[in-house]
């Protein structure tokens, strides 16, 4: 394959699926366009365009192959949300996916309940680690005032970077442990309902190493200290053990940089969310 069809196929499946300018330059104008997004990344307005209705119709077709199986179904009746709820999701490129779990989620829940008025939310940032988060969290509550808020961090707080940095992690887990008790105490001054936490999603470590995309690396044992720190937080808390995609973790359900998930790791995600929020509360 050329250089150039490289660059476009990187774009396509790495950049134009997480890349929601407006979430990052909210007052930058250009950003609020999508024949500005699409002159960022350096793609034909067009082409962007259809790139975004491919990702909607592939949520909106594996929400649909979800609603097949009667274990969903039945998950269905049991959630706790009232049927003009408003849920968002905080956090990082795990959430941050235009054809990601939480867009999958989204219609599950408006195809699938009955007079169902939902208003979802996805206040999710690529490549955020959890002070990120921190520093926009308290302007999206504001501006969103959820009932329900999912909380997606971990992921980049465990990477290591290359070189000066390969022996610690971005976000240290006493720092983690701050953060994470900040952003709860600040969804809980909107809320009274409980966080619904996410927990980072196992790596492959290998595919990330030979991906250019990555200034570094996550490996798997430090993930899942930052996971075991999740698990114990009161409320729902999604994939404790982190065997969603399989343990170990299978390759069919990430893209190949071993790090973002496939369309069937995020229908993986889906149907945990749902089991967890139907059977499961840690409180």
């Amino acid at each position: 394959m050329k250089k150039k069809e490289l660059e476009i196929a990187a774009i396509k499946n790495y950049l134009a699926p997480y890349l929601n300018l407006h979430k990052v330059f909210p007052l930058l104008p250009g950003a609020l366009t999508l024949k500005g997004q699409a002159a960022f990344i350096g793609m034909d307005e067009t082409e962007l365009k259809e790139l975004r209705q491919s990702y909607e119709k592939n949520s909106k077709t594996a929400a649909l192959e979800l609603l097949k199986d009667d274990l969903v179904l039945g998950n269905l009746e049991k959630l706790p949300f009232g049927t003009s709820d408003r849920i968002m999701v905080i956090g990082d490129s795990t959430a941050d996916d235009m054809q990601g779990w939480f867009e999958i989620f989204k219609h599950v829940l408006q195809i699938g309940v009955d007079d169902a008025e939902f208003t979802f939310i996805n206040a999710a940032v690529y490549n955020s680690t959890s002070l990120d988060v921190l520093r926009r969290v308290d302007r999206d509550l504001a501006v969103y005032k959820p009932d329900w808020v999912i909380v997606a961090v971990g992921s980049h707080d465990a990477e290591k970077l290359h070189g000066v940095g390969e022996h610690r992690t971005l976000v240290s887990l006493a720092e983690f442990w701050e953060n994470v008790a900040a952003i709860e105490s600040m969804i809980s001054e909107v809320t009274r309902n409980p966080v619904i936490w996410m927990t980072p999603p196992p790596v492959v470590t290998e595919l990330m190493q030979d991906m250019p995309l990555f200034n570094g690396v996550i490996n798997e044992e430090d993930l899942s200290s930052y996971r075991e720190l999740i698990a114990g937080k009161s409320g729902y808390v999604v994939d404790p053990y982190g065997t969603r995609m399989g343990n170990p973790a299978n390759a069919w359900n990430y893209l190949a940089d071993g790090f973002h998930a496939s369309i069937s790791g995020h229908v993986e995600t889906v149907k945990v969310l749902l089991q967890t929020l139907a059977l499961d509360r840690n409180v």
